[in-house]
């Protein structure tokens, strides 16, 4: 294979060498004879190509070769031109053809090669022009629909990575093609202005020439440089023609994996009706007007009657291969249902589902400009940034036993959460501040379970203007979706999650994975430690940082709660940017020290972990006090924070996350030395 290539470069290379030494160096009649029929071989050869071309880029390379070619063929003309005008004898192929299209005619020779030269110029490079010009702006216009198509289609698990990545290499190929298509026409254009132009010096130069140099009379003069002059321009011509056939071809070649032959056969042959009535037409024309004389009648009866019998064939063969897909279908089904691999699709879990009713189709379909796919993309981009972790795929699906606007949100086959949305209509919140109500449907925001109202589009300026938040349909839902996938992400990372992302740091930390992976933690055991930290929406996109860390408390301890309160400590910058605001005082909750010796005292450790053996009675006292200081900072408008001591982090968090699903503990270890904070009450065992 290398040797073949090398060859191709040095016939390309050759090629063009040759063509630049053309313009330059005189060349004998027998060599210009031969090196005009190459040209016309390649020519036919690109023709051909084109024509039985699967799809466009399978000529990827017709840019550089209408280039190639248009230099090639301007060189042999300048070559036939000089041997025209030094010698009157440009070789055999210019004289034939010189002598033969025209008839031994000068003026019928003169006329074909003008209609040629129109016909080239006005019909086929003018129309190859065009289609490559507009096809070039449609291509580039539908890249970013394309685009978004393609990730729709891999958000929903139509296509697999590979399949995405190979589609979009194919639709950037496809804009560099056209691109270069738009301006690579240019080149046939100009080479056939360039032949006509030619064409007129080679006709005034040799007259000249034969006049003054040769000693020739005018009218012998016209009659040798006329058949030559034609017969050159005729050799330039045609080859020019074919390429601009072949231009023509491929820029107007539909997209299917097919060459155009067999789709315009298929297309033109197609309808039996089309074959009848054209068959009727032609019989009519020859029986019923004057075309029926001397013979004609059998020309127009044959070709009609020749469509009619090839529409009835057709019709035969279309009956035959519809009982035959029937047939196929029925086997197909009945394969389907034996086969043993459809129990085992159903046995597959989508990590993600969203479905819905069908009035909310059409905010998913894109043919009726839904966006929801695209923000369905966009939440997957946006938890990779914020908590580094990749959300599986979410399959989207329409669900007809459900209301027609309502949708639910499934993990893992388990519905988790619903709502309901009105088509059409907006969804206006009260911020806390506005005063003035604004008439609508009361209802709920369904990711926080706010109050809000159901609003027109008439009403969405004004509400607007008053201070209320309007939200659009797919936006709740996306909003709602979102909150749900980070509620649950941590039990979304699998542990082929985790090799994924091991893999990812060894590409430049080869020295640490090494170190961790399978020295001294498992795969499962890095697995709980990030599940743990998701599990507080805490970023794991640090990955080098934790992996640091797990590698330097890993010889000592191997509890995974513990190793997880290290990792927290060493990210208290990630942590205290996130929950404390630069330069302003947040308002906290502390614990009692009572409180937190209570609970370590209680805390037993096993094989299988810690867990707190707390007496129920001194448990409620700290979840009622936990309760009541909660109600303190939600009051004041505060997220709810409670600041431990480092050992207790863990263990409050495990005694109250069942009942206060968003509360914040944070330990005095996480915290920045520059964090201002305030404590508004103390979490106690007391009853008041």
């Amino acid at each position: 294979m290398r040797n073949i290539k090398f060859q191709g470069d040095l016939f390309v290379g050759l090629y063009l060498l040759f063509a630049i030494i053309l313009f330059i160096i005189p060349i004998p009649s027998l060599l210009l004879d031969v090196l005009i029929t190459f040209n016309m071989m390649i020519a036919l050869a690109i023709l051909f190509n084109c024509l039985y071309a699967e799809d466009t880029l399978s000529m990827s390379s017709f840019p550089t070769i209408l280039l190639f070619t248009t230099v090639f063929r301007i060189a042999l003309n300048i070559s036939s031109t000089k041997l025209i005008l030094l010698y009157g004898n440009p070789g055999v192929v210019v004289q034939t053809f010189g002598n033969f299209v025209g008839g031994g005619n000068l003026i019928v020779g003169a006329i074909i090669f003008i209609v040629l030269v129109i016909v080239q110029m006005v019909v086929i490079n003018k129309g190859s022009e065009r289609v490559s010009e507009v096809t070039a702006r449609f291509t580039l216009d539908a890249m970013p629909g394309k685009q978004m198509a393609i990730d729709a289609d891999l958000n929903t698990g139509a296509i697999t990575d590979q399949e995405a990545m190979a589609r979009r290499d194919k639709i950037q190929q496809e804009s560099a093609f056209f691109g270069s298509m738009d301006g690579a026409t240019k080149y046939v254009k100009g080479d056939a202005t360039a032949g006509l132009i030619i064409t007129a010096i080679n006709l005034v130069g040799g007259m000249a020439m034969g006049v003054i140099q040769q000693g020739l009379t005018i009218q012998e003069a016209l009659q040798t440089y006329t058949i030559l002059t034609i017969g050159d321009g005729l050799v330039s011509q045609i080859p020019s023609m074919l390429i601009s056939i072949a231009t023509g071809i491929l820029v107007t070649k539909a997209s299917k994996a097919s060459n155009i032959g067999d789709i315009m056969i298929s297309q033109l042959f197609k309808l039996p009706k089309v074959m009848y009535m054209v068959g009727g037409s032609l019989c009519f024309l020859g029986v019923f007007t004057p075309l029926r004389s001397e013979g004609r009648i059998l020309v127009y009866l044959g070709f009609g009657l020749g469509l009619i019998v090839l529409g009835r064939l057709i019709n035969q063969s279309q009956e035959v291969e519809a009982i035959e897909e029937e047939v196929q279908e029925e086997e197909v089904a009945a394969d389907e249902i034996r086969r043993h691999e459809n129990v085992n699709a159903l046995l597959q879990v989508d990590p993600i589902e969203l479905e819905f009713g069908y009035g909310i189709i059409p905010l998913a379909d894109v043919n009726q400009g839904g966006d929801l796919l695209d923000r369905v993309v966009m939440i997957r981009r946006q938890i990779a940034l914020e908590l580094g972790a990749v959300v599986p795929i979410i399959r989207l699906r329409d669900n007809i036993q459900l209301n027609p606007n309502q949708y639910i949100i499934k993990i893992k086959g388990i519905q988790i959460s619903e709502g309901e949305i009105l088509f059409d209509h907006y969804m206006a919140m009260n911020p806390g501040y506005v005063e003035e109500e604004i008439t609508g449907i009361p209802t709920f925001e369904p990711s926080f379970h706010l109050p809000a109202i159901w609003i027109t589009e008439a009403q969405r300026e004004r509400a607007e203007s008053m201070g209320y938040t309007v939200v659009d349909p797919p936006s709740i839902i996306a909003t709602h979706l979102t909150e749900v996938i980070k509620a649950h992400l941590d039990e979304l990372l699998t542990r082929q999650d985790v090799q994924n992302l091991i893999n990812n740091v060894k590409e430049n930390n080869g020295t640490l994975v090494d170190e961790l992976v399978p020295k001294m933690l498992g795969v499962g055991e890095i697995q709980k430690v990030l599940q743990n930290l998701l599990a507080e929406n805490i970023s794991i996109r640090d990955l080098v940082t934790v992996f640091e860390t797990l590698a330097d408390y890993a010889p000592t301890t191997r509890d995974t709660d513990i190793l997880t309160e290290y990792v927290r400590q060493r990210l208290k910058r990630a942590i205290s940017n996130t929950y404390f605001a630069e330069g302003e005082m947040t308002t906290v909750v502390t614990l009692d020290p009572k409180v937190e010796q209570d609970i370590m005292n209680s805390v037993k450790q096993t094989e299988q972990g810690a867990y707190i053996t707390l007496d129920p009675a001194v448990t409620k006292k700290i979840l009622n006090s936990t309760e009541r200081e909660i109600k303190k900072l939600e009051d004041q408008g505060k997220a709810p924070i409670i600041i431990t001591s480092p050992i207790v982090r863990m263990y409050f968090k495990k005694l109250t996350k069942d009942y206060f699903k968003d509360l914040i503990v944070i330990s005095y270890n996480e915290i920045e030395s520059d964090v201002e904070l305030q404590s508004i009450g103390v979490v106690t065992d007391n009853d008041n």
